[in-house]
């Protein structure tokens, strides 16, 4: 697919501090793509460096092939959304979409047909004529999008938009956006440390940490096959369960051995890359331990810490072997603390990660 969006080699340094480091990144044509990280990482800096609100220590910017390092934001044809509303709050709802296009000296039966269309697709044609005080937090952050639509450019630009609603809101809202984009087709890229917004709109991921890419992937490949100890701890809720240990050889292959413990890695995607004797970390998330169920794999013996009931699911707190596992649970399934379970693991699912390096083996 054509390139959207090419960052090249690109490096912001703020005095001393790196914030970028020599980033590369392609964006394709029509493709939604999140910026996902914790506070600090450079993921909105990146937005502010495609938008032209920061200009690059180093390297250079396209956009649909065009050089646009040096370019001012009105001229990048890119529409912005940011984490507040930034409404007019003299203006009508029908004028904060129209403000821009009139400044920019637009004819009026145009700038009509385009408020016509954004106010359709985004579903506040009854809210025109009311000022944002009026409005919802969801509807005014359904205005800001407008203000963006309106310019009909080709690539969107969204920073951490949700994160002021409350979670209904932003859920609802996850979902328009979601049919949003799958209607129009546009290039969007979307800055957020929520990791739920993440796999629910992405076409694909960037995970960033201190200023670098960790890893580039579709949502699904990041969640069961990271490709570090960071995107590992990073993506999912609650975190993946990491057991340090040691591959040791065994009848059966290579194993998992963790205070005194024994784990079969039979069933683990790639055990040719495994040797016995390197010190490791084993990954497993909540969903893919099995508690008290017959089957699967030689079962180990736990006992319940903690249980959250949490509806359709409950998440059980183990304590096994030194260390503690959190599991998930059908919701109809109760266990006091201090019962003893048996647990087996499902290694199909599991990820194996290098102690020294923190790479995926």
């Amino acid at each position: 697919m054509t390139s959207s969006v090419s960052i090249k080699n690109l490096s912001l340094d703020f005095g001393a501090v790196s914030v970028l480091k020599t980033l590369n990144l392609d964006i394709e044509d029509g493709e939604f793509l999140v910026l996902l990280g914790s506070s600090g990482c450079g993921k909105s800096t990146l937005l502010n460096c495609i938008a032209g609100l920061l200009e690059p220590t180093a390297g250079q910017i396209f956009i649909k092939g065009r050089n646009v390092t040096w370019e001012e934001p009105k001229d990048r044809g890119i529409g912005m959304v940011f984490q507040s509303y930034a409404l007019y709050p003299q203006m009508t709802v029908e004028k904060n979409l129209s403000f821009g296009l009139k400044i920019a000296g637009m004819d009026r039966s145009e700038i009509e047909r385009r408020v016509a269309r954004a106010a359709g697709i985004l579903q506040i044609e009854p809210l025109l004529k009311r000022k944002p005080a009026e409005l919802s937090g969801g509807q005014r952050q359904r205005v800001a999008i407008g203000r963006a639509l309106v310019r009909d450019v080709d690539v969107f630009l969204f920073d951490e938009p949700l994160s002021n609603l409350d979670a209904k809101l932003r859920a609802e809202l996850r979902v328009e956006l979601k049919r949003l984009h799958q209607s129009l087709k546009n290039t969007m890229i979307y800055v957020t440390h929520d990791q739920i917004e993440a796999l629910t709109l992405a076409d694909r991921i960037a995970i960033m940490k201190n200023g670098v890419i960790q890893q580039l992937d579709a949502p699904d490949v990041i969640y069961n096959a990271p490709r570090n100890l960071f995107v590992a701890g990073f993506i999912g809720s609650p975190s993946m369960n990491f057991l340090k240990g040691t591959l040791v050889a065994d009848p059966g292959g290579i194993a998992f051995e963790t205070n005194g413990a024994r784990f079969s890695l039979a069933g683990y995607r790639t055990p040719a890359t495994l040797d016995a004797g390197r010190p490791v970390l084993l990954g497993l998330r909540p969903e893919h331990i099995r508690v008290n169920e017959e089957g699967g794999a030689v079962s180990h013996e736990a006992i319940v810490d903690i249980e959250e009931p949490m509806g359709a699911d409950n998440l059980l707190w183990l304590k096994h072997a030194g260390h503690t596992l959190s599991v998930r649970v059908n919701g109809a399934r109760r266990f006091s603390p201090g019962t003893a379970v048996r647990l087996s693991f499902d290694m199909a699912m599991a990820s194996l990660f290098d102690a020294a390096s923190e790479e995926r083996l």
